[in-house]
C-alpha cells in the first residue's frame, strides 16, 4: 500500500487489540478521515465522548510519537483526495460566522508562530546582502502571489533604482524582460503551492545567468529551491480556496525594512523626492483623505478658504 495510506492500515491492523475507546476512534477515523484530519485530539475526544488523553494514547498505540505526529500522517492521507471547498466545509462546514473569523485568525497566528521559529537568519542576512549589491532586482510573483511580488516591487522602488516587476502571461515573454541578467543582478521569485512553473523557469534561467537569486517559498522541499542560493520560507497552507498569505508578507515586510535600516540616507533622499514631486503635481489632492487639524480634507476644491 502506498505510504499515504500507512496510518489507515495501522489502524485496520491493530484494530482487533485495541480497547472499546480505541475502536471508537479508529471507526470514525475510517469513516470520517476528511474530518477527523483537522481535528486536534481535545475536538476528537469530545467528539467521540471520550478524554482527550485516550485520543493521544491511541495515538501512541498505532505507532506514531504523539497525536501531531499521528494528525499529520493522516494529513499525508487525505492530501490530494479533497477538493479545496470539501476540505472549507470539513473544517467550517458547522461554524459559525464568528467561529470562522476566529479560526482563520488563529490559523494566521501560528503560522507566523512557525515562521519564527524556521525561518533561517542566515539566509534572510544573505538576501538583505544581495539585494544591497545587485545592480538591478527582478522580481516574481504571479497568481495569488502577484499582490506580494508587486507589495515588495513598490517599497523597493522607492528605496533604490533598478528594480523590475516581471509580470507576464507565458515563458517566452519572461526570458525577454529578463535577457540581460547577469552575474550582478539579484532575482527574487515569490511561489508557494500550487508552484508557479513560470517562476521557476525564470529562476533557472537567472541562476544559468549567474544572478543572486532568492526564494520566498513554503519549505525546504519547495521546487523553488532548485535555483536559489538563499530560501526565505514562510507558512502558507490554509484550508480554503484562499491562500494565506499573511506570514509570507510579514517576512517581505521585514525584508524592506532591514533594508531601510541599512541605507537610511538613500531612503530619505528618495522619500523627499517622491513627497516634493507628490506636492508639485498634486497627486494626492483627489484621490486620498487627509487629515489637517483633526479636519478630513477630501480634496482639493472642499478646502476651507
Amino acid at each position: 500500500m502506498e505510504k499515504k495510506y500507512d496510518v489507515l492500515s495501522r489502524i485496520s491492523e491493530q484494530y482487533d487489540k485495541m480497547s472499546k475507546s480505541h475502536k471508537a476512534i479508529a471507526n470514525f477515523i475510517s469513516g470520517h478521515y476528511d474530518q477527523a484530519v483537522f481535528m486536534t485530539a481535545a475536538k476528537l475526544g469530545e467528539t467521540l465522548g471520550i478524554s482527550e488523553s485516550t485520543v493521544v494514547r491511541f495515538a501512541d498505540r498505532v505507532g506514531y510519537a504523539g497525536y501531531p505526529e499521528f494528525q499529520h500522517a493522516l494529513e499525508e492521507c487525505v492530501q490530494g483526495k479533497l477538493s479545496s471547498i470539501q476540505k472549507m466545509d470539513a473544517k467550517y462546514g458547522r461554524s459559525t460566522q464568528s467561529e470562522v473569523l476566529t479560526s482563520v485568525i488563529t490559523a494566521d497566528i501560528e503560522k507566523l508562530q512557525h515562521t519564527i521559529e524556521h525561518l533561517d537568519p542566515a539566509a534572510f542576512e544573505s538576501a538583505v546582502e544581495n539585494i544591497l549589491a545587485a545592480d538591478n532586482i527582478y522580481i516574481m510573483g504571479l497568481r495569488s502571489n502577484e499582490p506580494l511580488a508587486e507589495f515588495l516591487h513598490f517599497y523597493l522602488n522607492m528605496i533604490r533604482g533598478g528594480v523590475v516587476l516581471l509580470k507576464t502571461t507565458s515563458v517566452s515573454e519572461t526570458f525577454e524582460q529578463m535577457i540581460r541578467i547577469n552575474e550582478k543582478d539579484c532575482f527574487i521569485g515569490i511561489s508557494f503551492p500550487r508552484y508557479s512553473m513560470r517562476t521557476l523557469k525564470a529562476m533557472e534561467f537567472a541562476s544559468d545567468r549567474n544572478a543572486k537569486v532568492i526564494a520566498v517559498t513554503d519549505s525546504t522541499h519547495s521546487p523553488m529551491g532548485l535555483y536559489s542560493s538563499c530560501n526565505l520560507l514562510a507558512r502558507s497552507d490554509m484550508v480554503s480556496i484562499v491562500d494565506s498569505l499573511v506570514a509570507p508578507l510579514s517576512v517581505i515586510n521585514a525584508l524592506v525594512v532591514a533594508l531601510c535600516l541599512r541605507c537610511p540616507q538613500e531612503v530619505r533622499r528618495n522619500l523627499e523626492m517622491l513627497e516634493e514631486t507628490w506636492n508639485n503635481y498634486q497627486v494626492y489632492l483627489n484621490d486620498e483623505i487627509n487629515f489637517i487639524d483633526d479636519e478630513p480634507i477630501l480634496n482639493y476644491s472642499l478646502r476651507k478658504e
